[in-house]
């Protein structure tokens, strides 16, 4: 057995296992939005951000995935592929990552945000 042989089972198990899990249970990524006027809303296949720019961000919702919004400051994505839900979840964050001051922003449920001090006069 090569090094390269053993790296190339380990990933060939793991993605069988997460295929198997992903059929049986599926996966779910939840992000928490923090902010003034923050909030999103799922119409249908698009999710519907206001995230404090001056116009809504629409996201199409890939196929596979489906999309929750249990309140408004709550997101939902599951799916059965593991790498899909990931993918479209930090598609999602990555439009308003959160901050370290006053931590407003897109973060995962269980995120820790380092936070910062402000200046001191």
């Amino acid at each position: 057995d090569t090094r390269q042989a053993r790296n190339h089972w380990g990933m060939q198990r793991t993605m069988v296992s997460n295929l198997v899990e992903g059929v049986t249970e599926g996966f779910t990524k939840v992000l928490e939005i923090n902010g003034v006027g923050y909030r999103a809303q799922a119409q249908g296949k698009k999710l519907k951000l206001q995230l404090g720019y001056s116009h809504d961000v629409d996201l199409d919702v890939p196929e596979g995935i489906e999309v929750k919004t249990p309140d408004q400051t709550t997101v939902e994505i599951s799916g059965i592929d593991k790498q899909a839900v990931g993918q479209f979840a930090a598609n999602v964050r990555k439009w308003r990552k959160p901050e370290p001051y006053k931590g407003k922003g897109i973060k995962y449920r269980g995120e820790y945000i380092f936070r910062k001090e402000g200046k001191k006069k």
